[in-house]
């Protein structure tokens, strides 16, 4: 696992990693220090990289600044104090804030107040949602989006962030206008672009990308700002910037449009889920051996690390890759690192005016770098080598989130159903092989038998009636079939009694467990 990925929640290098490599070994210690001063200096550094994220992720949710710092200093003060992985960090991501955007989109207008407290009811659903499955023990339903589905997802979310910060890069505003729209219309007016910005956005992603190659230590992003700041402060440059910074901060609130909550639930549970998916991944792979980390404890941080955002009037946060990937690598050994960072971002939140002059084009770099990690063309055509059906899903997945952007939740939903229905179509093919020798006949199952699978199972019997010739013996082997359910003993007891009734011997063959006793108790009647 490489850690010039971004690998926001979604990310499959983290998915893969999480689901193929062993635990990792102990990090190695940059700083040297004993704890808690390397966690103290862990969480500093990560204070560096997650301070203009915080901005530039709000940007992207269609938030003001505010919003993301709200959302990058309690989240991970409550996620330190309730969570399972000493590493983990944190905060807002970009697909969380693409998801964001999407789920309120449709009802509200980005940017204004209904939008900021629709936000916050947002992550406060997120963040019960995933509480109440932790204490269900329901951790597990992390993994319940496929490894193909996942990519074919984020592959499209990382197209659209793209998409949605050119317009910032022309030096356009497409606020409120939707991804589409607003690229069409910066792009149909080349001569309304302007130079400065497109050379900030590529200086801030070059930035961003070299120096995380160089070391992850390096505050690429915090580089960036500082240059843009100091670039339109000297050179006089006007464009868009990101406008006026918070003066105090919020005291918590439950003042939100609580009658949105129905239409706002799909949403919520698809963040919850899949927002879920990439921390437990980046968890278990900067896992130490005999250090394991629970996932329903994870679960119970990540939930009260949204409620934290929601009250403070933030956005749904989730877990970084990158800024886990800086902390584990600046000698974080406990959860403490985590708290440093939340509280380092709040000891900045007074100076945060400085940032009104800074320009969306730098933002716009910041998001475009973090949205390459999350593109996977290169493993999707691979996938099609090894299994075109999953390839297939992935891909029309991928074209779905493009197609019914914003609400890409729904794009989420219909991948995932159509993952299960390839699933139960593959699950309905029934291998059988029949054999003849002698005045018997032997058919061999493979597969799985059950309820979706019978009709396969009828047409063999229904082959054997119709052609007895000479056989009196009949001999169902069930051996190789991985799991016979009810119905399908029934099935069998059913052929049986009808064989026997005809003069043949007939026996089931390798029934083993639990089916050898229903089938048993069947026979009895």
């Amino acid at each position: 696992m490489g850690t010039e990925s971004d690998g926001e929640p979604g990310d499959p290098k983290a998915t893969a990693a999480a689901q193929s490599v062993a635990p990792a070994a102990p990090a190695p210690r940059i700083s040297g220090l004993r704890p808690p001063f390397d966690d103290i200096v862990a969480g500093l550094t990560v204070a560096l990289v997650l301070i203009p994220q915080a901005v530039a992720y709000a940007s992207l949710a269609g938030l003001p600044p505010s919003a993301g710092l709200m959302a990058a200093m309690f989240p991970p003060l409550a996620a330190a104090l309730l969570g399972s992985s000493p590493v983990l960090q944190t905060g807002p991501t970009a697909l969380t804030s693409l998801l964001t955007l999407g789920v309120l989109a449709a009802a509200f207008a980005p940017g204004t107040p209904e939008f900021v407290k629709a936000a916050a009811l947002l992550a406060l659903m997120v963040g019960l949602i995933r509480i109440v499955v932790s204490l269900l023990r329901f951790g597990s339903l992390a993994y319940f989006m496929s490894l193909p589905i996942l990519r074919g997802f984020t592959s499209g979310a990382a197209v659209l962030i793209v998409a949605s910060q050119v317009p910032a890069v022309l030096g356009a505003n497409g606020q409120g206008l939707g991804v589409w729209r607003a690229l069409w219309q910066a792009l149909r007016e080349p001569s309304a672009w302007s130079l400065p910005a497109i050379g900030l956005a590529l200086a801030a992603f070059v930035l961003v990308r070299s120096t995380r190659r160089v070391s992850p230590l390096v505050p690429g992003a915090l580089v960036a700002v500082l240059i843009g700041l100091g670039a339109t402060h000297l050179l006089g440059w006007q464009l868009p910037t990101v406008g006026s910074m918070p003066l105090f901060i919020p005291l918590p609130t439950l003042d939100l449009p609580w009658e949105q909550a129905g239409r706002l639930a799909l949403g919520a549970a698809v963040i919850a889920i899949i927002g879920f998916a990439e921390p437990a991944a980046i968890a278990r792979a900067f896992a130490e051996r005999g250090k394991p980390w629970n996932p329903d404890r994870e679960l119970l941080g990540q939930g009260a690390a949204n409620l934290a955002s929601g009250l403070m009037s933030g956005l749904p946060v989730g877990g970084s890759f990158s800024r886990s990937a800086v902390n584990r690598l600046a000698g974080a050994r406990t959860r403490l690192s985590g708290a440093v960072a939340g509280l380092a971002v709040l000891a900045f939140f007074p100076f945060a005016r400085l940032l009104e002059g800074l320009p969306q084009a730098v933002l716009a770099g910041i998001v475009i770098a973090a949205a390459g990690s999350l593109l996977q063309l290169g493993p999707l055509l691979k996938l099609w080598r090894y299994a075109k059906l999953q390839a297939t899903n992935a891909l029309i997945t991928f074209a779905l989130t493009l197609a019914l952007a914003p609400r890409i939740d729904y794009a989420v939903v219909m991948g995932i159903s159509l993952a299960l229905f390839t699933h139960l179509y593959r699950e309905a093919q029934l291998g059988v092989r029949i054999l003849t020798e002698e005045g018997t006949l032997r058919v061999e199952l493979e597969g799985v038998l059950w309820f979706g699978s019978m009709q396969a199972l009828e047409r063999v019997i229904q082959r054997i009636e119709q052609d007895l010739g000479s056989v009196t013996t009949v001999i169902l082997d069930t051996s190789r079939l991985g799991r016979i359910d009810f119905s399908a003993l029934m099935l069998l007891n059913e052929t049986e009694q009808r064989l026997e009734e005809r003069g043949l011997q007939v026996e089931v063959e390798g029934l083993k467990g639990r089916g050898e006793m229903v089938m048993g108790r069947i026979r009895r009647g």
